[in-house]
């Protein structure tokens, strides 16, 4: 099962946006599945505010994970990791307007070229979409790095 198949099989289960990319990446951040429920466990529905969506932030906690602090140069590796999670966000927001789970959820949105994983999978529901295209967003960064 790849990554996207992981983290939808994940919400099925009930784990939220969060958890599932997060848990869909454990074989890389070096994080039980356990521990990336735990830690996600409070970003879903944009951490209960509606605002960053919980895929978003499954997906920043990736990056920051598989983006190692240097601890000689705290600073530097900072502004590595923000410069990921900035792009990270403008891709999510090119395919779906927004960055804040209360606009996206007020905004159905329909799989399609733009977000692949959720167009072959036939998926329909919000979070669904949001999520695999998060963990596609997240592997086509890495793939980027590699």
């Amino acid at each position: 099962m790849n990554r996207v198949e992981l983290a939808n099989e994940y919400h099925k289960k009930g784990y939220n946006c969060a958890q599932s990319v997060l848990a869909a990446f454990s074989n890389l951040t070096g994080l039980s599945e356990q521990a990336s429920f735990d830690i996600g466990g409070g970003f879903g529905a944009g951490a209960g505010t509606g605002e960053l969506c919980g895929a978003i932030s499954g997906a920043v906690m990736t990056l920051g994970l598989v983006t190692p602090v240097d601890t000689t140069d705290p600073v530097g590796s900072k502004k590595r990791t923000m410069a990921l999670s900035k792009e990270l966000q403008k891709r999510f927001s090119e395919k779906f307007g927004a960055l804040r789970c209360k606009e996206l959820l007020k905004n159905k949105f329909t799989p399609d070229e733009t977000t692949p994983a959720a167009h072959h999978m036939g998926l329909t529901g919000h979070c669904d979409i949001m999520i695999v295209t998060a963990v596609e967003l997240v592997e086509e960064m890495l793939a980027e790095r590699a």
